[in-house]
Formats: structure tokens, sequence, C-alpha cells
């Protein structure tokens, strides 16, 4: 019996630890007690640059708007295609040296600009070269989607594109299916694109100041990673339960052999 004793008591030990607590699912926690609830978190947006491989969707328009037509392209290629298809043919794609090709205006280096930056620097070259104050330039420049992927313990990975400016990691994971039980929340990795290369970036999403991270709002062609737990590589119940359950099969397995080790 005291063997059995034994094993019960271990096993207990086994499942305080092999159950993934409260704490480690909740996002967005206080760390300090007593902070109001009406929480203010100040933002910390950062604009972003133009990359390698980008696709801008470029307009412009003018008082008349023939004299401009040229600028704005159509895709004649498949007519059909569905939108992502279609911001590909119509777009204006960032090559390996950060160029786009303008009609008439030529190859401009857009790499490292924003989209604000990028609408002045076209419509300073069309009145330059083309056109005069008294066309009253308007130019327009967006990214043709905000393209992500996101892998590991989700719901549904795999790459999303989404049409809006911005997007955060909360959204950007409830739309890959959210976390499972056994992803760990409090390092997600951000691997994103910089004109040197990659780096990799951690994020706590439990933490609330998250939400002050440079790394809060995703950016295109960024690649989210969330890695499992350890609870997950020991094979243990997610909840108490499941592990209570996995923990008294084999105690009765166990208490089983020994009763029948001491009868021989």
């Amino acid at each position: 019996m005291k063997k059995i004793f034994l094993i019960f008591i271990i096993f207990i030990n086994v499942v305080l630890v092999s159950c993934i607590p409260n704490k480690e699912l909740v996002y967005i926690q206080q760390t300090k007690q007593g902070i109001d609830s009406t929480l203010v978190v100040n933002e910390l947006p950062t604009p972003y640059r133009i990359q390698i491989h980008d696709i801008l969707n470029i307009r412009v328009k003018a008082l008349d708007q023939e004299s401009v037509q040229i600028f704005n392209p159509v895709g004649n290629q498949d007519l059909n295609a569905g939108s992502e298809e279609r911001a590909y043919f119509d777009g204006f794609s960032v090559d390996i040296h950060g160029n786009i090709r303008v009609l008439i205006l030529g190859y401009i280096n857009v790499l490292g600009y924003t989209t604000e930056e990028l609408e002045k620097l076209i419509e300073k070259k069309l009145l330059e070269e083309q056109f005069k104050e008294t066309a009253n330039l308007f130019v327009s420049v967006k990214l043709t989607g905000l393209r992500y992927t996101v892998n590991g313990e989700v719901g549904n990975p795999g790459s999303r594109t989404f049409y809006q400016n911005k997007l955060n990691i909360f959204e950007a994971i409830a739309n890959a299916g959210e976390i499972a039980t056994v992803g760990d929340r409090k390092d997600v990795m951000i691997i994103r694109q910089y004109p040197q290369g990659q780096k990799v970036h951690h994020l706590n999403l439990l933490d609330v100041n998250v939400m002050q991270s440079p790394y809060y709002y995703i950016q295109p062609n960024d690649i989210i990673y969330v890695k499992p737990l350890k609870q997950k590589s020991w094979g243990t119940g997610t909840t108490g339960t499941e592990t209570l359950a996995i923990i008294l099969s084999s105690l009765t397995f166990v208490s089983t052999t020994i009763l029948l080790i001491n009868r021989l």
C-alpha cells in the first residue's frame, strides 16, 4: 500500500505541473494590482516603409481625367481574376533593386519610402515632366493588401491578405483561428522583412504592455509563429480533467501490476 500511496503522490505532482493554468491563456493581463479598469495604453504605430516584392496601387487624378488615364492601368490579362489577382495585374511590383517602372516616368526607386512620401515624389515628377500646377494633380499610393502568414499552434495556419491599412497581432491571430490551448502566448514570434534581411521579434500577448510594442501592428510579409507549450511535448491533457483521466488510468494500470507482482 505504501508503494501505491507513493505513486499516487507522484502522479498528483504531475497533474499540477502538466495542466495549463488559466493565467497562461488570458490575453492582456495587468501586471500591477489596483490599475483602473479604464486603462489607456498609448499605441505606438510606426509608418510602413516600402520593401522589395511589395505591390503598389498607384492612381493619378486631375481636372482633365483623360490626360492622366495612361498612368492608371487596368489589368486586361485576366478580367475575371479575383481581387488579389487583379491587384497583382494592376499593381506596380517593387523589384529586387527597390524600383518600380511607371509609364513615361521610367524607373523610380521607392525602397524605404512611406506611401505618403511616394505620393509627393510622383506628384513632383509629374509636375516637372508632364503637367503644370493648373492640372490640380492628385496622386494616391496604397499597398495592394496586407499579406501575412501565421504558422504553429493556431486553428487555421496559412497566408492571408487583408485590404485595410492596419491590422494588429490579435486581429491577425483571430483570423487564423485563434491560438490553441497548447500554444505559447508568452512568446509569439514575428519574423519581419527589412532591407538588410529578416529579423525575429518576440511578443508577450499576456502582458498589457504588448500594445506599446513597435511590433504590435502587422506589416506586409510578416510571418507569425506560435510555439507549443511544454505540455504538448509531454503528451498530457490540456485541462485538469483530461490530465486527471490520464493519470487515473495510469495509476490503475500501475496498481494492478504491483498487486499481481506481490501475489507471485
